[in-house]
């Protein structure tokens, strides 16, 4: 199948870039002697979660219970990094086959209560890491006494079952070149958090970490052991922008077409807001929605639902209604999100294509559609 087959807007994969991307990261990891656990956040493939578990994941990371009991046909363990709260995902998690280690990553106790109250209802161990807030104030205890108490609470509470301590340094945005002085602070602050959890009693058999953009630095966090990036399988225009990736390392774009060109200095496509998402892009070069693949100086500079304005004011190229271009979307893991289909390309060609398989809350299996 040729590009030209596909109905547009569509997304694309790059394979070779895409197993370029796996094999780094996994290399790394592998280099620094860490646990590489990826979210599959940014792909939501049982095909993806293959590849990355072939390679030596230790096992994947997900965001929903959903995601989780998606992917625990390709792994025996499974890292939920997000406050499970509430009896109907609660017990969504607890249909994950016994077989698969779960692991849930917890900041209060209401929610150690909560997951406490379904591990003794479905008779199931489940290993808990207490998440601190290394600097994003998002979920996180702030206090490391306050996390100690929690790690308590889990160890008083079988079959809870204490795990480690977990971070997310997402508050670390800025180019990787000028990290130095954030990824400072975030070493102290986790050595601070293994020095007194290990004082307390406690050492944290695992000290999970890790975002796309700090990846390669990760190995500079003392005691970290595990780590958790998702974006860098396909990456995205704001990875590149911030320099945690180069640009031809980017294996995912939108296919879009040509729809109009009446306006002067623009080009419409057929990928707005439905197709490419709306979040703003993070770095020196901040302005617009997406970029083309292989002209990145032209932006998608404003959209509708249905329509993307390509600025053409700083290129000489000028496009003829039906050509094809292809987006390389700010957030790639929003956009994966909007599709239930990824095509694999090599060249010019569509030599494969996988379902976007936890994509949404899987409601349709509940319901029985």
């Amino acid at each position: 199948m040729t590009f030209d087959q596909l109905e547009t807007p569509v997304p694309l994969v790059d394979l070779d870039v895409m197993a370029r991307n796996l094999d780094a990261m996994q290399a790394y990891a592998d280099q620094h002697q860490l646990q590489l656990r990826p979210h599959t956040k940014t792909h939501k493939s049982l095909h993806v979660g293959r590849e990355q578990m072939t390679r030596g994941a230790a096992g994947l990371t997900c965001a929903t219970p959903h995601e989780a009991t998606v992917m625990q046909h390709v792994t025996d363990d499974l890292l939920v990094a997000y406050p499970v709260v509430g009896h109907a995902k609660l017990d969504r998690l607890f249909t994950v086959r016994d077989e698969v280690a779960l692991r849930v990553q917890l900041d209060n106790a209401e929610a150690i209560d909560q997951l406490y109250a379904a591990a003794v209802r479905h008779d199931r161990a489940v290993a808990v890491t207490v998440e601190f807030d290394a600097g994003m104030h998002r979920v996180g205890v702030p206090s490391l006494d306050d996390a100690i108490a929690l790690a308590h609470m889990v160890r008083a509470n079988p079959p809870l079952e204490f795990s480690g301590i977990a971070f997310y340094p997402g508050h670390i945005r800025e180019p990787v070149t000028s990290q130095d002085a954030a990824l400072e602070r975030l070493r102290h602050k986790v050595a601070q958090a293994v020095q007194a959890f290990t004082e307390a009693g406690m050492p944290p058999a695992v000290v999970s970490g890790g975002s796309t953009p700090t990846m390669w630095r990760s190995h500079e966090l003392t005691g970290i052991t595990e780590i958790r990036p998702g974006t860098y399988v396909y990456n995205d225009r704001t990875t590149a922008e911030i320099g945690a990736c180069k640009w031809e390392d980017c294996a995912f774009t939108v296919l879009a077409t040509v729809v109009s060109t009446s306006v002067r200095g623009q080009a419409v496509i057929d990928a707005g807001t439905k197709a490419l998402g709306r979040e703003p892009i993070r770095g020196a070069n901040g302005e617009g929605w997406g970029a083309l693949l292989d002209r990145p100086e032209v932006v998608v500079a404003r959209m509708s639902e249905e329509h993307g304005i390509l600025d053409l004011t700083t290129s000489d190229w000028r496009p003829q209604v039906g050509e094809q271009v292809r987006v390389v979307p700010n957030h790639v893991c929003i956009v994966t999100h909007l599709n239930d289909v990824i095509f694999g390309v090599r060249g010019g060609e569509v030599v494969t294509s996988w379902t976007v398989d936890a994509r949404g809350r899987g409601y349709g299996a509940l319901i029985g559609v």
